[in-house]
């Protein structure tokens, strides 16, 4: 297996197919949307992603607008009952959603492991100086 370092994978190669953001071969989920623990090529601890809800969000606020367009322009058009949006406008909305969750989720968490994304801290005079390289004066 050809060593990769984490610099040289790209965040939307290896989040849309749903591999490792380090070695680019491991699979990164364990079914539909659960990450797996960890690589099966390299072992990498899959512990440090947390996209949370981002997917979700993206997807909704992305596929809002042609699926809502999509509702608007048919009713609009040929003014159906309301059953028939049900058979047409809510399939169209879980099939335009369903499908791009998983490789967003892939991209998130790539993004994640390559940018080295943490949790935010807050960061006092002391530990800005002292990263600084510099001492702290009283005031």
């Amino acid at each position: 297996m050809e060593e990769h370092s984490a610099a040289s994978q790209s965040i939307w190669r290896v989040g849309l197919r749903g591999r490792c953001p380090r070695c680019g071969e491991g699979h990164l989920f364990n079914g539909f949307l659960r990450l797996a623990p960890k690589c099966n090529a390299c072992g990498l601890d899959f512990s440090f992603a947390d996209p949370a809800d981002g997917p979700a969000f993206f997807v909704m606020m992305t596929m809002a607008f042609p699926a809502t367009g999509f509702g608007l322009w048919m009713e609009l058009t040929y003014n159906p009952p309301v059953w028939v949006h049900f058979v047409t406008t809510l399939p169209f909305l879980l099939l335009c959603c369903i499908p791009i969750l998983r490789p967003i989720k892939g991209v998130l968490v790539a993004s994640q492991y390559i940018n080295k994304a943490e949790e935010g801290r807050l960061v006092t005079a002391d530990a800005a100086a002292s990263h600084a390289g510099q001492a702290v004066r009283p005031t």
